[in-house]
């Protein structure tokens, strides 16, 4: 079994959202194919990244059923399940969380972030998984839970909701269920807030660092957990797919019509990108390498974007005149680029 200490994290996770039907529902056997080519190209430690959120379930069951498929010994594999969203009964249409983005599941989930809670999704998610266990834990977006406060007495108690929840990881942790406990938020400064009470195996931030959006703030506090020896996974690092195409920004729609200003800066950085001849995805993942403490960059797998591509795209090399031409654009922050990226001309 792989450890998060005293172990480096492998420089990719495959995320599996896909495999849940995001955006579109794609087959069993398909999913089984996505797998597969995940076990055979993966460029080091096997590891997947999974959440009871992505379609209620349907993820988990389907990442258990292409490993049982594949021959895959429960020991040769590393499954990080993202724990606080518990599969219940589809009473509409479709489920009650993030509509419109999760295609014709058969579950709804509901949002479990307590003591209980999470032992009762973590105990769900190996189910789920029919013959494999969760080995690294995390909390799943404890954001989205402390947003939904209707006053702040309400979110005090949330966050002691959240706190009592990484009580029951710990306690995982001690009785040697699992070997790493971290934290998985698309709202990086709850990350911050939580990491100043619960000491972290890693951190995990999504739609947090990409091309389009780097704060300094972030990047600063991105330095501070690397000096504290807790990894950064860097995950949605397309915020939501819409950096390489797709028509959600963040897992939210937009369209050109809404959000101009939003195509603007994606039509900008792909003409670039087409001048060096890059691949957008390509650039979006060397740059959310290049952040301070980024040991592994998580990517889901697309029909556009499958394994094997994606680890082509992870060790695709970006020439300094190109992210010159980013930062002459204001299309990334120039001082991060002059910093981290390229010298410039003095």
């Amino acid at each position: 079994m792989i450890s998060t200490e005293k172990c480096p994290m492998p420089e990719l996770i495959f995320g599996t959202s896909g495999l849940g039907n995001l955006y579109e529902a794609w087959s069993s056997e398909t999913k089984w194919q996505i797998v597969e080519e995940c076990v055979r190209v993966a460029p080091g430690p096997l590891v997947f990244d999974t959440a009871g959120k992505y379609g209620a379930g349907l993820a988990l069951e389907m990442l258990g059923e292409g490993l049982r498929k594949q021959g895959t010994h429960p020991g040769e594999v590393v499954i990080s399940n993202k724990l606080g969203w518990y599969r219940t009964a589809l009473k509409g249409e479709e489920p009650s969380f993030e509509p419109g983005v999760w295609k014709n599941l058969e579950h709804d989930a509901v949002q479990r972030i307590d003591y209980d809670g999470i032992v009762a999704c973590y105990e769900q998610g190996n189910t789920l998984l029919n013959g494999y266990r969760a080995g690294w834990v995390s909390v799943h977006d404890p954001d989205e839970y402390l947003a939904a406060a209707v006053s702040p007495a309400d979110r005090a108690r949330r966050f002691g909701d959240v706190l009592s929840a990484y009580e029951a990881l710990k306690d995982l942790k001690r009785e040697g269920s699992v070997t790493g406990v971290g934290i998985g938020s698309k709202d990086w400064t709850v990350v911050r807030e939580i990491c100043e009470m619960v000491e972290m195996d890693w951190v995990m931030i999504a739609n947090s660092f990409t091309m389009h959006h780097h704060p300094a703030e972030l990047v600063a506090f991105m330095r501070q957990l690397d000096a504290r020896g807790i990894p950064v996974i860097n995950a949605a690092v397309f915020n939501g797919g819409f950096l390489t195409g797709q028509d959600f920004y963040n897992y939210r729609r937009v369209s050109p019509q809404t959000h101009s200003e939003l195509y603007r800066w994606r039509e900008k950085m792909h003409a670039v990108c087409r001048e060096f001849g890059i691949l957008p995805a390509a650039a979006c993942v060397a740059f959310a390498k290049s952040a301070p403490g980024v040991r592994s960059i998580a990517l889901n797998m697309t029909r556009d974007y499958r394994a094997g591509s994606q680890v082509d795209i992870l060790k695709s090399s970006i020439p300094p005149a190109c992210w010159e031409r980013m930062a002459a654009e204001n299309l990334i922050d120039k001082h991060f680029a002059e910093t981290h990226l390229y010298e410039p001309d003095i």
